[in-house]
């Protein structure tokens, strides 16, 4: 999955002036003014990580760390989320279930049974798909994939189990991590202190039992476009049936070509070294993702197409195509966010799903959009499968938009 939320195309809007359209690909393409982490579009959306504390031990206790994803549109990709903390005094990690350590650190006091994890900072990720059962819980085990919350809830949940040991063994003694991080994969979220909420409450398979956590503590992550990237990573072209101009992504939307200072940093669709540019950089195990796009005049990884196709009497129909110009990017569950103002009226999507976005009451002008599973959910890298489309219909509204 890739995550784009953004305004690509301001310069391009201004050259088409019927189109009152905000476009976020699910690649974070546009840019806000403030540093801040707020998302017009999404005011309330977060990374909410829950800690059950629902076992205690000799020395420490034993928890069930789960992530929602609450964000509407943006998701996180492979290769996954990166969880990270500090202890408050000189835990240790005895054992997990469903993720494990980048790391294990220096465990040489300890003899007999050896910690999974005895860094002062430790870096857990998410096991991959195919683990073992007997090292699996739910909601484990996706490779740290998170969906969207609007785009299935049942996958923007992800859970591991800890064993945590040299810590309090009651409610009073125990301390909080401290300095929570979350990539995903990179930069781009800021994470609160951890705060003591009511313990959680778990009801058993038949309904007829409700059992609780012996201590509960919430830590709320939230993204900042500006701290994830400073340039765009799509742009918007626009066209229609009564004018053959096509406007344009505008010149260097996302960046421009320089082959003497960034050689390497776009190659031509015809190139016949593309391959071994593509390859370039991987070795054994590693894979290259660092963007390689096909060389145009905007330089960004995907571009959006907006064409108007028909005019009925009461109706418009709308074509959207989505290209990948990236070689060495594939985008798994896409989702393109779209503002327009006879979303309000929007009749059929004949090849997306669609759901409205209503950050605000009485203002429905924002749609996402993304793929029919199995069918295009999925954005082939860069070449002749690297697009998906679909097309539109919306009813007129005279009060509104004609």
């Amino acid at each position: 999955m890739e995550s784009l939320s953004s305004e690509c195309m301001n310069r391009s809007i201004t050259k088409l002036s019927s189109f009152t359209i905000f476009l976020a690909f699910f690649l974070s393409c546009s840019l806000f003014s403030s540093i801040e982490a707020y998302d017009a579009l999404d005011p309330n959306g977060n990374i909410t990580i829950k800690w059950d504390v629902i076992n205690w031990t000799p020395d420490g206790y034993v928890a069930v760390v789960t992530m929602y994803n609450f964000q509407q549109y943006r998701h996180i990709q492979a290769p996954g989320w990166t969880l990270g903390w500090t202890w408050a005094k000189k835990e240790v990690i005895w054992s997990m279930v469903g993720a494990q350590t980048t790391e294990q650190g220096d465990c040489s006091k300890f003899k007999g049974n050896i910690p999974h994890c005895c860094k002062k900072d430790p870096t857990v990720v998410d096991l991959l798909p195919g683990t073992p059962y007997n090292q699996q819980i739910a909601n484990c085990c996706r490779g740290g994939v998170l969906n969207s919350w609007a785009q299935d809830p049942a996958t923007a949940v992800s859970s591991f189990q800890v064993s945590v040991g040299q810590a309090g063994t009651t409610n009073k003694t125990v301390k909080l991590p401290r300095n929570f991080t979350l990539k995903a994969p990179g930069p781009g979220y800021t994470c609160g202190p951890a705060k003591i909420v009511k313990p959680t409450k778990f009801q058993t398979a038949d309904k007829r039992r409700t059992t609780q956590a012996l201590m509960t503590w919430n830590v709320t992550c939230t993204y900042s476009q500006f701290l994830s990237q400073k340039t765009p990573t799509c742009c918007v072209s626009l066209s229609s049936f009564y004018n053959e101009t096509i406007v344009p992504c505008p010149t260097c939307s996302c960046g421009c070509q320089n082959n003497i200072t960034q050689p390497g940093s776009c190659v031509e669709a015809d190139s016949p070294y593309l391959a071994s540019a593509i390859s370039a950089g991987s070795s054994k195990g590693n894979i290259n993702t660092a963007p390689l796009v096909q060389c145009t005049n905007h330089m960004c990884p995907v571009r959006i197409h907006w064409h108007v196709k028909v005019n009925y009497k009461d109706y418009w129909r709308v074509k959207v195509t989505i290209t990948n110009f990236n070689y060495r990017m594939n985008y798994t569950q896409w989702n393109l966010v779209v503002q327009h103002p006879n979303f309000d009226n929007l009749t059929q999507s004949f090849s997306f799903n669609y759901k409205g976005l209503t950050p605000y009451d009485g203002l429905n002008d924002t749609g996402m959009l993304w793929g029919v599973k199995f069918y295009n959910d999925f954005l082939n890298q860069a070449g002749p499968f690297g697009n998906v489309q679909s097309e539109l219909l919306f009813q007129k509204d005279r009060s509104k938009f004609t």
